[in-house]
């Protein structure tokens, strides 16, 4: 079960330089964990004390898992998941 996810640009440096990466996982929280165990720097850009950050938008094909489950959002093969990150600034 082949789960891809994009990596934002601002991300990918703490990823080996990779656009997108699969793996199999079940669920969302799963699938962001063996993320972390493959790419540790990425970790403390995604997670807080092992909370998502606040700021790390995370998406099931065009729904925001904020509105699913969670990271106990249940995946399915061939989806993709988008991290997110929000942005800032401006006047």
């Amino acid at each position: 079960m082949a789960i891809t996810i994009t990596i934002p640009t601002a991300l990918r440096q703490y990823a080996g330089n990779n656009a997108t990466v699969a793996f199999e996982a079940e669920t969302v929280g799963a699938l962001l964990q063996r993320l972390v165990e493959h790419y540790p720097n990425l970790g403390k850009h995604i997670f807080d004390g092992g909370k998502l950050r606040s700021f790390v938008n995370v998406y099931v094909g065009d729904e925001d898992i904020r509105y699913l489950q969670g990271e106990a959002t249940p995946l399915k093969d061939g989806e993709t998941v988008s991290i997110i990150p929000a942005i800032a600034g401006g006047r």
